[in-house]
């Protein structure tokens, strides 16, 4: 299903009486934000037994509800701004960007003009004179992301050749990502595997979830860790990992560690606490990090054109180094 719903049906069941009408059609369109929800009845593609409804219609039960399009959004392209870039590698077919925490990779075709500014394809545009194409106007030369608080490592496509081969190594499975996360508390074992389907929080919509359901079983993701350092001092216990992965979900590492009871520290949409307090009458402040503890920090992969094998490597950022520290690492 896309974001924006097709013609689609539905009747309320008597158990909905009572409950309004945009939160109630949120739950029934998992893969549809409520936003979506709110832009369809403004453009009145939502009928209510063949009128147009307030998003604040208290249902009774047995309604007859139409959804009888998408949202039409206009049109947004990406255009250059002066954004500083660390090119770690550029060549005429492609290159690898150590990207900072807070940066988007794109733009959300969702968000306006205000969320079209300050992302790394506006920097690639300024930086580069051309792009692959076939990501689209707000996606010019992105064959794959990170979240916008995880830095590291992110090839980009110069051409639409090179874009298509490095996609397929992607299909593959032949591009090796190697990540550094610091999570909270100490892992049971020194190293495991995570299986587990990821799809999207049908209640928390911004989050990703492992609990899936026959209905909607959600995509296959495999996850592998290994403890490489474990902490322990005035803000409590924390294991550094090494973590690669096999696919490349929506918030994969992130909602995969935190379903183990080990959330990445910073990351409070997955369970993290925003501060971190000291103990044990040491008098320290808290401590707290603006991003995620999440870093790319190595890949591998094929040359798209020449074929020759390729790995960059990048260190932890300063942030993440001075934040280890405050920790007692």
């Amino acid at each position: 299903m896309s974001e924006s719903p097709l013609v689609q049906s539905f009747t309320v069941p008597s158990d909905a009486a009572g409950k309004r009408l945009d939160q109630w059609l949120v739950l029934q369109l998992p893969d549809v934000s409520r936003v979506r929800v709110q832009q369809l009845m403004e453009q009145k593609k939502i009928l209510v037994n063949g009128n147009v409804p307030k998003p604040s219609m208290k249902l009774r039960g047995g309604e007859e509800i139409l959804i009888t399009g998408q949202v039409e959004l206009p049109p947004l392209k990406a255009f250059a701004e002066d954004i500083p870039l660390d090119v770690v590698y550029e060549d005429e077919s492609i290159a690898v960007i150590n990207k900072p925490a807070g940066m988007s990779v794109h733009a959300g075709s969702g968000k306006g003009e205000a969320g079209n500014r300050g992302t790394m394809v506006n920097a690639l545009l300024h930086r580069f004179n051309q792009l692959s194409e076939i990501g689209g106007e707000l996606r010019p030369g992105i064959v794959h992301r990170l979240d916008k608080e995880t830095s590291g490592l992110v090839i980009v496509a110069k051409s639409d050749l090179a874009h298509r081969k490095l996609a397929e190594q992607f299909a593959r499975r032949e591009v090796k990502k190697t990540y550094i996360a610091l999570v909270h508390g100490w892992m049971k074992t020194s190293k495991g595997t995570i299986h587990a389907a990821i799809s999207r929080d049908p209640v928390r919509r911004a989050r990703m979830t492992t609990r899936t359901s026959q209905s909607k079983p959600g995509r296959q993701a495999v996850t592998h860790w290994q403890v490489t350092k474990q902490m322990e001092g005035a803000y409590g216990k924390f294991s550094l990992l090494e973590v690669k992965i096999e696919t490349g979900r929506t918030h994969q590492i992130r909602v995969h560690l935190s379903s183990l009871g080990h959330p990445i520290v910073g990351d409070t949409l997955y369970g993290a606490p925003g501060k971190l307090l000291s103990y044990g009458g040491t008098g320290s402040k808290p401590a707290s990090l603006e991003r995620n503890f999440l870093h790319a920090s190595a890949i591998q992969f094929e040359h798209p054109i020449s074929n020759r094998p390729l790995a960059f490597q990048q260190p932890l950022p300063d942030e993440l180094k001075d934040f280890l520290r405050q920790i007692g690492d």
